[in-house]
């Protein structure tokens, strides 16, 4: 009887030791969510690493694409992907602030002097670091990849060309208290909402504009409710990012997880250039539907978000210092 129950209890071990391998092995469909809509670059970038992937893996590792929203806002499906119902996920990086303060450095106004600053920052050793950051924190997110998203510009019913024209108007701004601030600070009165309920918050006059990139901007049909002046102030230069769910990463073998970050560094590069095409493209389209295109001198509201800067700079003081001196 011993003999016995010493060969059973060798072959459950023996059974257990195998299921790491075989769970290994086992095919898996990753949820992909955005909110942006199908054909945006986002969107298209996450569906080629899917393809890539399914390629690589012999089928093994599929990828499901759930653009526009239909898992939710950014808060709710950054929620969705810590607990694992969501896999993988492209997200703004101002909800990411919330949960993983060092992000935020990014998150500051006229912290990048242009898209080519932004972009050599995130291509580079700072942009690997911050990415360890999330990785590292409590936050239960992989991130690799960065993703771009423009510069973010006024849209409203009366024309921006300095800070006072924004005295008296609702401005909505994504759920960080930091662009709250920033809005204050730029002459507005900030109003946190999320994307979802921007559309009717414009129309019914809840909000008398927003901000973001031009293609968002477009594809939203923002511009329809009588948001009609684009104010070039690029007060936001935010970079995106990609996500794997904590949860799925850990399911993934180590050979695995270096194919998603090889792969998520390749989607980085084709959604930039997906993403000037969009901008060019989106922008010919704003205008040819009667959207007036505002160029000003940002510098004054540069000046007026310094309060801001200084305020959530304060812990990232060395880190400001080599992003300004990147080239």
């Amino acid at each position: 009887m011993t003999v016995r129950r010493t060969l059973l209890a060798t072959g459950l071990a023996a059974l257990l030791m195998q299921i790491p391998l075989i769970a290994s092995a086992q095919k898996m469909v990753l949820k992909a969510a955005d909110v942006h809509p199908a054909g945006y670059p986002t969107v298209m970038a996450v569906e080629s690493l899917g393809r890539k992937l399914e390629t690589a893996s012999e089928g093994r590792l599929k990828v499901q694409t759930y653009p526009g929203g239909v898992l939710g806002g950014e808060k709710e499906m950054i929620e969705q992907t810590q607990f694992g119902a969501i896999n993988l996920l492209r997200t703004s990086l101002g909800p990411v602030g919330t949960v993983v303060p060092e992000v935020n450095v990014f998150n500051m106004p006229f912290v990048f002097r242009d898209i080519a600053h932004m972009r050599a920052v995130i291509d580079g050793p700072i942009g690997e670091e911050l990415l360890a950051r999330i990785s590292a924190s409590p936050a239960k997110l992989v991130a690799i990849a960065w993703m771009d998203g423009g510069s973010r510009n006024l849209y409203t019913k009366k024309p921006v060309r300095q800070p006072a024209d924004l005295k008296g108007q609702k401005i909505r701004m994504m759920g960080n208290p930091l662009f709250v601030d920033t809005m204050n600070a730029m002459g507005g009165n900030g109003i946190s909402m999320g994307y979802g309920e921007v559309f009717t918050a414009l129309q019914t006059g809840v909000v008398d504009g927003a901000e973001n990139n031009a293609p968002s901007y477009f594809t939203s049909n923002h511009y329809s409710t009588g948001a009609k002046y684009y104010t070039q102030t690029h007060h936001l230069i935010i970079p995106e990012i990609l996500v794997v769910s904590r949860v799925t990463w850990d399911k993934l073998s180590p050979a695995d997880q270096a194919l998603m970050k090889k792969l998520g560094r390749e989607a980085q590069l084709e959604q930039r250039a997906l993403w000037d095409k969009a901008v060019a493209d989106n922008t010919a389209k704003l205008k040819g539907a009667g959207v007036e295109f505002i160029e000003i001198d940002s510098k004054a509201f540069r000046e007026a978000t310094a309060p801001v800067r200084a305020k959530y700079g304060a812990a990232h003081a060395d880190l400001i210092r080599r992003i300004e001196a990147v080239r």
